[in-house]
C-alpha cells in the first residue's frame, strides 16, 4: 500500500507543477530520488559513540545505517585511516515516502523555537540539505535512554534541474519553509 504522501505527489503535486511550468513531459516533472540521512561522529569519543548513533539512527529510520571510515589519517585531528567516523542511511521508494511524511508532520514542528527551513540551502542542483541539531526531535527516541545530543544532516535529492523547481516541488509537498 503507498503512503499518504505519495498519494498527495500523484494526485495534487504533478497536476499542480504540470500546470505552473508548462511541462510537456511527464518525465520532466521533478520527484523525490531519496532522501539521506547522516551523522558524524567525532573520532576523539569514546569507543560506544558510534553504536549509540547507529542505534538511534536505526530507531528514526527503520533501517541498519552503514558505517563510514576515514580514508586518509590526519595527525592534526587524531584520525587515523580506516577508523569510523560516522553512519548514514540511503531511504528510497515507500520507506523515503514515510520518512518524508514523519519528518514534515511530528518532527520538524518539534524543534524549538521553529519558524520553518531556510530556502536557500539548495546546492544548484536540485537538492536541499539541512542539518537538525539534535536527535530528540523524533518521537521513536526515548529521552531518557540518551546518552550524548547527536545531529545529524538530511539530504532531499531530487530530479528537478532547477533550485526553484525543486522549490515548488517541496512546498507543494508540504515542507515548512520560513517566508524572507
Amino acid at each position: 500500500m503507498k503512503s499518504r504522501l505519495y498519494k498527495k505527489y500523484v494526485e495534487e503535486v504533478v497536476p499542480a507543477l504540470k500546470q505552473k511550468h508548462n511541462y510537456t513531459n511527464i518525465h520532466q516533472i521533478p520527484k523525490f530520488v531519496k532522501i539521506v540521512v547522516n551523522m558524524g561522529i567525532s573520532a576523539s569519543l569514546e569507543k560506544g559513540a558510534l553504536e549509540d548513533a547507529a542505534k538511534d539512527l536505526t530507531m528514526i529510520t527503520g533501517r541498519k545505517p552503514a558505517v563510514s571510515k576515514s580514508r586518509n589519517a590526519i595527525a592534526n585531528f587524531k584520525l587515523r585511516e580506516n577508523q569510523p567516523i560516522g553512519c548514514r542511511v540511503t531511504l528510497r521508494n515507500d520507506t523515503m515516502f514515510e520518512f518524508f511524511d514523519r519528518l514534515v508532520s511530528t518532527a520538524l514542528p518539534r524543534i524549538r523555537d521553529f519558524r520553518g527551513l531556510s530556502p536557500r540551502k539548495f546546492d544548484g542542483r536540485g537538492n536541499y540539505t539541512f542539518g537538525v541539531s539534535e536527535q530528540t526531535i523524533f518521537p521513536e527516541i526515548e529521552l531518557d535512554k540518551i546518552k550524548r545530543p547527536q545531529g545529524m544532516d538530511i539530504t532531499i535529492v531530487t530530479t528537478a534541474g532547477t533550485n526553484a523547481h525543486a522549490l515548488d516541488l517541496l512546498k507543494l509537498m508540504g515542507f515548512p519553509f520560513s517566508e524572507k
